[in-house]
């Protein structure tokens, strides 16, 4: 089970943002080199980004796509890498005094990730997702300051 917690300096309202943002998950997720809205309004329910991962010479492109959410404090998207197969990435953004608290929980669901899943590979999931999660604080912590928001 890889969870993992990151406490961000900014309230939840300016995560969603970011996360509401289907143009800037190559910002921060890690491995993804670009990515873009591809059907319906995301991040509302059933809507889809289209998701660019390159791997040395080889490129292989994935989809995401919004199973719940419930702004601005819970998403949760199945990620469907192909042969790879899909995961389940839920997010959770609590508010924490004037800060947000973000937890992050992936499982693999389907395809080759599922049959492997096991302590190493969640492992590696929070190797990633430490990296993931400091990629995201930085865009949410520089993005631009809303009226009545402390510095």
């Amino acid at each position: 089970m890889a969870v993992r917690h990151h406490l961000i300096r900014r309230p939840p309202e300016v995560v969603w943002e970011v996360l509401a943002d289907g143009s800037r998950y190559g910002d921060w997720v890690v491995g993804t080199s670009q990515s873009q809205p591809e059907k319906g309004e995301w991040p509302q329910v059933g809507a889809t980004i289209e998701y660019t991962v390159r791997l040395g010479p080889w490129t292989v492109t994935g989809q995401t796509i919004v199973r719940r959410s419930e702004p601005p404090y819970e998403l949760e998207l199945e990620a469907d890498s192909g042969p790879l197969g899909t995961a389940r990435i839920a997010i959770e953004v609590r508010p924490w005094g004037d800060d947000a608290l973000l937890i992050l929980d992936e499982h693999p669901l389907r395809g080759v990730g599922g049959m492997l899943h096991n302590t190493a590979l969640d492992a590696l999931l929070q190797l990633r997702h430490r990296s993931m999660l400091g990629r995201l604080a930085k865009v949410v912590e520089h993005a631009p300051r809303h009226a009545g928001e402390r510095s």
